[in-house]
């Protein structure tokens, strides 16, 4: 039974190297450290520092001393969250909302080059509402925030990762 698993696991190493599968290795960034510009209690700051941290050899800065010695600069244009009704039954109450989470930002160098220009991400959740049930979809609806958050701090990550060189400003 031991050896017919090992030849099965075996047999399908070529498989997975033929369809191009290949494990995610450390990411590497056009620039060598990042400061991230932004409220210092910032759970999105530090989430984004988190992630940064474990994708490659990125030093991340976050002591505005430190600014200046930075080869970019990521810049925290603000977060939003907003709530929009999307049905309504036949009494007028709200039956389903779609919430957003909307993230601006932009990174650039310290003589005022753009790595990347200013950017808007947005997530959204469609949730079902009942006021019955108001305390529980509160605590679903700050879930499914944090869910965004996380999304659209990979999207960075991976924005980050592909930029090559700076774009120079007019």
């Amino acid at each position: 039974m031991q050896k017919r698993t090992l030849l099965t696991a075996l047999a399908s190493v070529p498989l997975l190297a033929a369809c191009g599968f290949k494990l995610r290795g450390s990411v590497d960034f056009a620039f060598k450290s990042l400061y991230l510009n932004g409220n210092a209690n910032s759970g999105f700051l530090k989430e984004l520092q988190r992630h940064l941290e474990a994708a490659g050899s990125l030093q991340v800065l976050r002591d505005p001393s430190q600014a200046t010695q930075a080869e970019a600069i990521y810049d925290d244009l603000g977060q939003r969250r907003e709530r929009v009704v999307v049905s309504r039954n036949a009494a007028g109450e709200v039956r389903e909302l779609q919430i957003r989470l909307i993230t601006r930002f932009r990174v650039r160098d310290a003589k005022g080059g753009l790595y990347v220009p200013d950017s808007e991400l947005m997530q959204y959740r469609e949730i079902s509402y009942l006021e019955t049930y108001a305390l529980s979809k509160a605590n679903e609806e700050e879930m499914l925030y944090r869910n965004m958050q996380t999304d659209i701090v990979q999207q960075i990550v991976r924005r980050l990762a592909i930029v090559k060189s700076v774009t120079p400003t007019e």
